[in-house]
Order: C-alpha cells, then structure tokens, then sequence
C-alpha cells in the first residue's frame, strides 16, 4: 500500500476508485465498504484508494471550541489503522490534514478540488451518513449529482449489521469503554490490539520485581483503559500471555501521558534482559481485568500488579481448558 500525506505528489494514482471516512478501528462495517471498493476497482482496472483524515475531524472541532470532552476516544493509532487498511487491499491511501482550510471548504469546491483534480476518481463509494464540506452541507445526493456531471460514478453502502447491532466505530469505543473485550471483537472482526516499538520507560517494573514492556500510545484519549490479560506477538515464535496497564499510571505521575505497559507473565530466556527494546510488538487485549486505580503508594501498587498476574494467569488457564473442552 502506497501512502501520501496529501495528493501534491508525483506518484500518486491519476485515477482511482476511492472511498473516504476516518476508519478508526476498521471495524467489519469498514471491512466490507473495503470489500466492495476493491471489487468496484478490479472491475474498473484502478487502484483502490482510500482517503482519511488527521487528526480526526471531531478532535479539531473539540480544540477549537476549547471543549476536548468533544473530541471522540481514539480506538487506534495512525500505525493500527495503516496497517488494517493495507490488510484490507487498498492499493494507495491519502491521509489530509484536517485544518481549517479543509474544514471551511465548501462541498462543491471539496468535489473539484479534492476529488476531482487532486485524487481523479473516477468512482467514490461513501456511507449511508456521509456528510462532506463546510458544515456539513454536502451528502450523497450532492456528491451523485457531482458525479453526474463531473463523470465519475458514485454509490453508497448502507448500514452493515452484526446480531442485529450496527456495526461502527461508536458501538466499537462503547464496547471498549464498558471492558467488553469480546463484543469489540466481534465487531472489529479480530481481537483488539494495538501495536508499537517498545521503548525505554523508567524502568519502575524492575524494582517492583515485575518488569514491562512500554509502548506509547499517541492519543491522550484511548478508548480503551485499564488492565488487561494480553497476548504479545513479535519477540518469540509462539505469542507471549501477559497482564497489561493501559492508562496515565495515576500512583506514579506520569504527566498524563498515555501508556501501554506490558508484563510477560513467562519471559523467553533468549531475549534477555534487554532483548525487546526496539521491536515492533502488537498486543491484543484479551480480557479486562479491573479499571485503573491510584494506589497509597508503590507497596499497594505491587500488591496490585501480583493480583493482576495471579488473575490474567486464571484468564488464560480457563481459556485453554475451555479450547479443549470444545476439541473434545
């Protein structure tokens, strides 16, 4: 997958197939939407495009107004969702910036100077709500009359179900914030995970005799947090269980910067002491195991983490007894 930051570049596509949405997530409702985008483009012979935006247009909307409680729970990174959507097929993806001039554009100009001249679709798959341009004026029945006479073809895909639920990125933070786990993997289609290099933190794990791997996460405002029972994939040949904080590690001040800390509950001898520095990890969160907590010091706090470790173990043997129970 090809990525550009804006379309003023020489190698971009001159024709696509395109759809456009902030993606967050990639749940199944986007998966299909992808699908059919990909079948569209083969049929048409164009590259199947998509394009997105950052920061996403309700966090600008939120900072403007000076109301970040506006802003929407980030399900993913740029990273997470790069990586779904290539997974995905698309062929070539444009990430705009969302700035004022983006935000104060009007539909018709969105059309030509965006669609039209900057990407060159030649068809535009869009959502059942999709709403473009300078407050919102522009819909599906503007873009299809654009399309008419622009001559590029335009369709829209509705709603796309799971168990009778809408499938979409709020029902996916909705399931994420209650702890739900199991119901944000079945509308993300996959456990939910979130990927990083693993960088050097304050080394705090080791002193309590539970040492971790820190992965930063680039929002203030996931929409997951907690702590987790997790699978570590990218350090050994086989993934690795864990317990997992993801949060602002309250007892400890971290200024409120997001993190995810992740402790192994059986380490692989080969990788040593410093062995994971610097690799790409993804960690599924499997399993919520209780909120995060400002402890009365780091006694409480190590109190705390063994019961986590003692609890995701539990998380993990009833899981594969229960794996057995359904071989058998």
């Amino acid at each position: 997958m090809r990525v550009f930051r804006g379309f003023h570049h020489p190698g971009i596509a001159r024709q696509c197939a395109l759809t456009i949405g902030n993606f967050d997530g990639v749940h199944r409702g986007h998966q299909a939407m992808l699908a059919l985008l990909k079948s569209e483009a083969r049929h048409r012979g164009l590259p199947a495009c998509v394009l997105t935006f950052e920061p996403h247009p309700r966090d600008y909307f939120a900072h403007k107004l000076g109301k970040p409680e506006l802003a929407p729970a980030r399900i993913a990174t740029l990273r997470d969702k790069l990586g779904e959507l290539e997974r995905c097929g698309v062929d070539q993806l444009v990430v705009l910036r969302f700035d004022e001039a983006l935000a104060s554009l009007p539909a018709q100009d969105f059309i030509s100077q965006v669609l039209v001249q900057g990407l060159g679709a030649r068809y535009v798959l869009v959502g059942d709500d999709f709403r473009f341009g300078a407050k919102r004026q522009g819909d599906y029945a503007t873009l299809d009359a654009a399309g008419q006479q622009r001559g590029f073809d335009v369709a829209r895909m509705m709603s796309y179900e799971v168990h009778g639920l809408r499938v979409s990125s709020s029902a996916v933070r909705e399931a994420l914030a209650a702890g739900d786990m199991d119901a944000a993997a079945r509308l993300l289609g996959r456990p939910y995970a979130i990927s990083g290099h693993v960088v050097h933190g304050q080394k705090l794990g080791r002193t309590l005799n539970f040492p971790t791997l820190n992965l930063r996460f680039a929002h203030d405002k996931p929409a997951a947090h907690g702590i987790f029972a997790v699978r570590v994939h990218g350090l050994a040949e086989q993934p690795l269980d864990g317990a997992a904080s993801l949060g602002v590690r309250p007892t400890v001040e971290d200024a409120g910067r997001v993190l995810l800390e992740v402790h192994c509950l059986d380490w692989p001898a080969e990788l040593g002491r410093e062995g994971a520095y610097g690799k790409l990890v993804r960690v599924e969160l499997l399993h919520k195991l209780r909120d995060e907590a400002k402890f009365d010091g780091l006694p409480a706090l190590t109190a705390a983490i063994r019961q986590d470790v003692v609890d995701a173990r539990a998380f993990f043997l009833s899981t594969r007894r229960q794996t057995t129970r359904d071989r058998i």
